[in-house]
């Protein structure tokens, strides 16, 4: 059995099943990125949940292995040399844990950096701004007088939909008729977006009929429906 006594982690979320990943997690946009991309695969793992509300994430304990403390974070017992391998940033994880198991990335160099490509996209651009919509219009930003923050980012999360409806023209999922990780990190933002931030008028998707098309056939999937609400909130 792997010994994971080193990591300082593993004194405030004890591992009960060490030779299995670790998640450290919340059911959020970026952190359900990994628990569908493990539900997908089929890799065994044991989930912990990072509570926000008792500052979990600044605990020494989680920053010994996300020092930027943000969800989601990885410890894999059999990482490359069959070493344990720490991992934070969804992305990073996403075609770390796609490599390890050879799915949902392809194999094909040019396919697998084009799906790389809207992954980034969606590191990049898609969460970040829609992030800034949920907190101009839902939170805190609500109370603001001031509406042109809030319609900076409704622009921007506008004409990111735009670039992502009209490259889905088509197509069934991100990079065509296969389903990958591009997908994986880019739909649960698309469902934040419109479920938990309640945007969806403000953005206007009604305009984006490939986004509305290809979010229904994502939330419908079986993996999908079990990760989004994985850790489960205490």
């Amino acid at each position: 059995m792997t010994d994971l006594s080193a990591f300082p982690i593993n004194q405030k979320w004890p591992a009960q099943n060490p030779d299995v990943l670790q998640l450290y997690s919340l059911p959020t946009p970026n952190g359900v990125k990994i628990s569908i991309m493990l539900e997908e695969t089929g890799l065994a793992y044991e989930p912990h949940l990072v509570r926000f509300d008792t500052n979990d994430q600044m605990s020494p304990e989680f920053l010994s292995l996300n020092p930027n403390n943000k969800i989601p974070a990885i410890l894999d017992p059999h990482g490359p040399g069959d070493k344990p391998l720490p991992l934070f940033e969804s992305g990073a994880i996403l075609i770390y844990l796609a490599e390890k198991t050879g799915k949902l990335l392809p194999a094909d160099p040019a396919a697998r950096y084009q799906t790389i490509q809207w992954v980034m996209f969606q590191m990049g651009g898609i969460g970040p701004m829609f992030g800034q919509v949920g907190f101009f219009h839902k939170f805190a930003g609500k109370e603001f007088e001031d509406k042109r923050p809030r319609d900076r980012y409704v622009a921007e999360s506008r004409r990111l939909l735009s670039v992502l409806d009209q490259h889905l023209a088509g197509r069934d999922w991100i990079m065509g008729e296969d389903y990958t990780i591009a997908d994986i990190a880019t739909w649960p933002w698309v469902n934040n977006l419109l479920n938990f931030y309640e945007a969806g008028d403000l953005v206007g998707i009604n305009d984006f009929a490939n986004v509305k098309r290809v979010l229904k056939a994502f939330v419908e999937r079986p993996a999908v429906t079990r990760g989004l609400s994985i850790p489960k909130r205490g």
